[in-house]
């Protein structure tokens, strides 16, 4: 079985394996599966949400909505010199975004908005059915990919009444998007129509047991064992707090929903020497390796920098992280370790250790 490629999208499916294993088995993204989102609702507000179908869709909606306006451009090929609310920028991006939708499946008008919204906000005008399909094909082709999956984390605590809203909801996403609907967490005892599958995940290839790849980008918002990072934030901005949406980083850029990342960016932009970096690239050790990816990569100076956030001090994440140092540094590779407070609270210390190492393997002073 090749794991994520073979769950079905359009239904939902409960996954019966460890989701801190299956976190760290999806970053990256494992070639042919859907671009993979995690949604972690918390029992409060999902108690909340899930007194009608509708309050739970708007609940994840919302989420899913944040996170593509986040993406932008990614999904938007040739809108990436675009930017501002200025009314040169809305009129360049809302063309662009339909000729996009003519030589695809997106639906035209839709597109559009979430462009021009993307640049200037503002709440969505259409009708949940067009935004579910609409965000989960935006969604899918920010990575390249040919259909979403949303892997929903069940929490402890919900009755059968909120359990049977909850189901209910996921399906409606799963139809009305076309996306995989895939749930880990908590049993849902109350509600016997949701099958049951159980992928098998690959193991470190050190043999030791440990899931292939560790847990998605670091820097995360602290929740439980392999979170993603979170939507909720506007376009471009930093990381929001309410957000419970994780979604992987796109090849080339600092994820948009880590506020540590995109603190160094514009550091490091300001830096003549740092020239060189490229932003969460993708690792293969060797060939019969699982992939690794990288925070932030000098090729040339064969330097990795990591930025952990506190779900790294959890034992398979630690363990997953000395097992992909000593990959890299059996090829030469130096890894440099910053918590994402250190970033956040000290950057000049940060980039001066940085500076040192690069310059230390340029052979050069200063």
């Amino acid at each position: 079985m090749r794991v994520w490629s073979d769950l079905p999208v359009g239904r939902v499916v409960r996954l019966d394996v460890d989701a801190g294993a299956v976190a760290l088995s999806i970053d990256p993204l494992p070639p042919g599966a859907p671009a993979i989102l995690t949604y972690r609702p918390g029992l409060a507000e999902l108690l909340d949400d899930a007194r009608t179908v509708a309050g739970l869709v708007a609940s994840v909606l919302r989420e899913l909505d944040a996170a593509a306006l986040a993406l932008f451009p990614a999904w938007l090929p040739g809108a990436a010199g675009i930017d501002g609310p200025g009314g040169a920028g809305l009129r360049a991006v809302r063309p662009l975004a339909l000729r996009r939708a003519s030589s695809g499946e997106h639906y035209g008008p839709f597109l559009a908005e979430l462009a021009e919204r993307a640049l200037a906000g503002g709440p969505s005008g259409f009708p949940p059915e067009v935004r579910a399909a609409g965000l989960a094909r935006v969604l899918a082709g920010s990575y390249g990919r040919s259909a979403a999956a949303v892997l929903v984390h069940v929490p402890d605590g919900l009755g059968a009444g909120a359990q049977e809203v909850f189901v209910a909801g996921c399906e409606w996403l799963a139809q009305r998007a076309k996306a995989g609907v895939w749930l880990t967490g908590a049993p849902l005892d109350a509600v016997d129509r949701v099958p049951t599958v159980r992928p098998r995940l690959t193991t470190g290839p050190a043999g030791t047991g440990a899931p292939a790849a560790r847990s998605w980008p670091s820097g995360a918002t602290a929740a439980g064992p392999g979170e993603a990072r979170t939507s909720g934030a506007p376009a471009g901005g930093a990381q929001g707090g309410g957000g419970r949406l994780g979604y992987p980083a796109i090849a080339g850029r600092p994820h948009p929903g880590s506020a540590g990342e995109l603190a160094l960016e514009a550091a490091l932009a300001r830096c003549a020497w740092a020239s060189g970096r490229a932003w969460n690239q993708t690792y293969l050790p060797h060939p019969l390796a699982a992939p690794i990816r990288l925070d932030l990569l000098w090729e040339r100076e064969r330097c990795v920098v990591e930025i952990d956030g506190p779900d790294h001090r959890g034992a398979a994440k630690f363990a997953a992280d000395r097992e992909r140092d000593v990959l890299l540094q059996i090829d030469g590779y130096a890894v440099l370790r910053f918590l994402d407070v250190q970033v956040l609270t000290d950057i000049e210390t940060v980039l001066r250790r940085i500076a040192q190492f690069l310059r230390g393997r340029r052979g050069t002073e200063g």
